[in-house]
């Protein structure tokens, strides 16, 4: 009979990423539980009647679609053969990754939609955008998030306005942090044209781009007309790569109401070839400065 492959506990993760968010955790602990599953050879409806549940709720759990209880989690532990000081361990990771979210205090301006990527993004290597109609979300400034905002919720009370700026801008500083990610931003060149805010708005805009271009942890390309024409993904799109060994890649896509996660390996390397090619083909960071310099004339 052919050796078990060896699953790798989630507390060496943590040694690593000590300060790991609740999301990413949950997923890791996901990750960590199919992993035992497989390893023993059991199915999801088997590991689901061991905790009186259905074959569903493991596949939740196993992909983090639902929150973790330190009970079915040690139900599914012992099952799989555990012993107590892993397992302690591991309900003590179940319990920190059902802790309150930084953004909690926001409220209904962070839809279940949306939670999982700011949750996310922090835990990521590099964060890879492509942005079709604006400036993407972590570069922009105050103004210009303003008039996004309010370009999407017209009826919005101003201060619905102001937390989902205050939102954007928190995101924003905490990509700063020490141990962020790098920011790799394709933006369309009608992103550069497009006059969000007013002339005085796109002018700081503008500016505050070409102050990011001289930033250690951002690489910013503009894809002229001519490259987006050749090779898109065909919309916005989020691409988190995560550290080798730490979670699996995710895409995502988000449209006016709802958003799309994708982790299947095939899903991945269609949008990460995609961003490849278009990246290739996008103009370089210093011939992408020529291209905003130029486009700030307009707004003189």
């Amino acid at each position: 009979m052919p050796a078990s492959p060896q699953v790798v506990s989630p507390i060496q993760l943590l040694e690593r990423r000590p300060d790991m968010g609740a999301k990413a955790m949950a997923r890791v602990l996901g990750a960590y539980l199919r992993g035992l599953r497989e390893s023993r050879g059991l199915t999801p409806a088997s590991a689901g009647a061991h905790i009186r549940a259905h074959a569903s709720k493991i596949s939740r759990m196993e992909t983090a679609h639902v929150s973790l209880k330190v009970r079915d989690v040690e139900d599914l532990l012992d099952f799989y053969g555990v012993d107590d000081r892993e397992r302690a361990d591991i309900a003590a990771m179940v319990q920190r990754s059902a802790r309150p979210d930084w953004w909690q205090p926001y409220g209904e301006v962070v839809p279940d939609w949306l939670q999982q990527l700011i949750g996310l993004e922090r835990d990521a290597h590099v964060i890879r955008t492509y942005e079709t109609q604006f400036v993407p979300g972590l570069l922009q400034t105050p103004a210009y998030a303003e008039a996004v905002v309010l370009s999407g919720h017209r009826l919005a009370p101003p201060d619905e306005v102001r937390r989902r700026v205050a939102l954007r801008l928190e995101r924003q500083r905490r990509m700063w942090e020490p141990g962020a990610p790098v920011l790799w931003a394709l933006i369309d060149e009608g992103v550069l044209h497009r006059p969000v805010g007013g002339r005085q708005v796109m002018r700081e805009q503008l500016l505050h781009l070409l102050d990011m271009l001289r930033q250690p942890g951002v690489r910013l390309q503009v894809a002229s007309y001519a490259a987006s024409a050749e090779a898109t993904p065909g919309a916005a799109v989020t691409y988190l790569r995560f550290a080798q060994g730490f979670l699996p890649d995710v895409v995502y896509l988000e449209h006016m109401t709802s958003a799309v996660y994708l982790d299947r390996l095939e899903d991945l390397d269609r949008y990460r070839a995609a961003l490849d090619e278009l990246s290739a083909l996008a103009a370089t960071p210093a011939a992408s400065r020529v291209m905003l310099e130029e486009a700030l004339q307009r707004y003189r």
